[in-house]
């Protein structure tokens, strides 16, 4: 499987972007997705996870009735919808695969898009 992250850009406090991942395989739909991020001098963290059928989401604390994960199966692509956003949301954003599960460890996952920047100003 192969990832492409696309959808980051310079917003200002409280706007939004939506981020988008897409795949190819023929096998993605049956994936787990998720997206993590990375600040500088950070860890990388969890934000959003999604099992294959879209019916289960998981969310970090921090971005939690803020940001929404979806996905469109017949596309291919994860989307990751950011709203409210904070400067401390600043970072490289990376969309992932995995074959079994949603994991909140990016150790974890079997595959992994290149990033994109998300620069929120104040």
């Amino acid at each position: 499987v192969q990832l492409q992250a696309s959808g980051g850009g310079l917003v200002q406090a409280g706007g939004s972007l939506r981020l988008s991942c897409a795949a190819s395989g023929r096998t993605f739909s049956m994936y787990a997705a998720g997206w993590f991020r990375q600040a500088p001098s950070k860890e990388r963290e969890f934000v959003a996870g999604i099992y294959w059928s879209g019916g289960s989401t998981y969310y970090a604390d921090s971005v939690k009735g803020r940001f929404t994960i979806s996905r469109d199966n017949a596309k291919n692509t994860v989307y990751l919808q950011m709203n409210s956003l904070k400067p401390e949301d600043t970072a490289v954003y990376y969309c992932a695969a995995d074959r079994n599960r949603v994991s909140t460890s990016w150790m974890q996952w079997d595959y992994w898009g290149q990033g994109t920047l998300v620069t929120v100003s104040s």
